[in-house]
């Protein structure tokens, strides 16, 4: 028999000091960010690289991650000005998996507008992606805040996060091409962390501690951190493809049932479920289907095994995790107030 729903406990940080911050400080990050993507001389080139992915880098989302990074930097007592490099660096590198993953996941749409290569073809895309790549240790060394030492310490920080990304993508494409449902929730916890937690927060967190002089100590404090909330971050949004609000209004709304994905939701269910309701969940996740009536009865079996409420409480559970760490190492200020709030607004956010 399927397990019953539990009740998720409440989450008390308030999630809204962080939402402010990146409010606050989402436009002017964007023309700094998009200043990488400058136009030049040859027209043919603005055309076929720097204007499609200026348009596409324009279309960033919240930038969490280069924010966070100098936000780290700020609550060790750090120079921001240190940090900006590290922070856009780790950006560039997002940039280019999002546009190589929707190749990868033949998605149609990003952020409500159509993907690179839907516009520009699967070349040009995998190209600007290409660029992306190179420019994320470039905007490293050519910092001149950087001393010689931070700039080898920062860009074999951010080759490993590449590599952890790279693996565990390998992961997720390779368990859907095989049609691997055999996994348990270790699985994809070793899945998730390796693609997104790194370089969702972990990464970003201890190199901003790292270029604002914290001690080895306070870095690696928020190494952990930042793995635990990244992978909250990406088990929120697994849900929010499930029963979020602003999603059910969008194309890509239950999308990862469609592909099938091997979320922690999916196999929580499939580890919980009575055998009729597994095999009518499998049925479904195979047939790569996108009609509505089918998607929501596997939402509503993923409900019943109580899934939906058990992935929500493992991303409070992790985002709660670490903060007394942080707590035992940052000296209290406005900035760590703020990153403090981050672990609530990964799990709380609705978009």
């Amino acid at each position: 028999m399927g397990s019953s729903p539990s009740t998720p406990t409440i989450f008390i940080m308030n999630s809204s000091l962080f939402e402010k911050y990146l409010k606050d400080n989402i436009f002017s990050t964007n023309i700094e960010f998009c200043s990488y993507y400058k136009e030049i001389e040859n027209d043919d080139i603005n055309r076929y690289l720097y204007t499609p992915l200026l348009h596409h880098a324009s279309n960033g989302g919240k930038r969490h991650r280069p924010l966070a990074c100098i936000l780290a930097c700020l609550a060790v007592g750090g120079d921001p000005n240190n940090a900006k490099g590290v922070a856009y660096a780790i950006e560039h590198f997002h940039t280019a998996a999002l546009l190589h993953d929707d190749i990868e996941d033949n998605a149609k749409t990003r952020r409500n507008k159509p993907c690179f290569h839907v516009v520009d073809g699967v070349p040009l895309a995998i190209n600007a992606g290409d660029y992306s790549l190179t420019i994320t240790s470039s905007t490293i060394i050519d910092d001149p805040h950087l001393t010689d030492t931070q700039k080898v310490f920062c860009v074999s920080e951010v080759s490993k996060m590449s590599r952890a990304t790279i693996e565990g993508q390998a992961l997720d494409i390779g368990w859907s091409r095989d049609e691997r449902y055999d996994l348990t929730i270790q699985d994809y916890v070793l899945m998730a962390r390796l693609k997104t937690a790194y370089y969702s927060g972990a990464v970003p967190l201890a190199l901003g501690a790292y270029v604002g002089g914290g001690t080895h100590e306070q870095i690696e404090a928020f190494r952990t951190y930042g793995l635990d909330c990244g992978l909250a971050f990406q088990i929120q949004d697994d849900l929010l493809n499930l029963v979020g609000e602003k999603e059910s209004k969008d194309k890509d709304f239950r999308l990862d049932i469609t592909e099938g994905k091997r979320t922690l939701i999916v196999l929580h269910a499939l580890s919980c479920a009575t055998d009729e309701d597994k095999a009518e969940l499998l049925k479904i996740l195979k047939a790569h289907t996108d009609d509505e009536a089918l998607l929501a009865r596997a939402v509503d079996i993923m409900q019943r095994c109580g899934s939906i409420d058990f992935a929500r409480q493992y991303a409070i559970n992790l985002s709660e995790k670490s903060i007394n760490l942080i707590k035992s190492t940052i000296p209290d200020s406005k900035y760590r107030k703020i990153l403090l709030s981050m672990a609530s607004y990964f799990v709380q956010r609705i978009s």
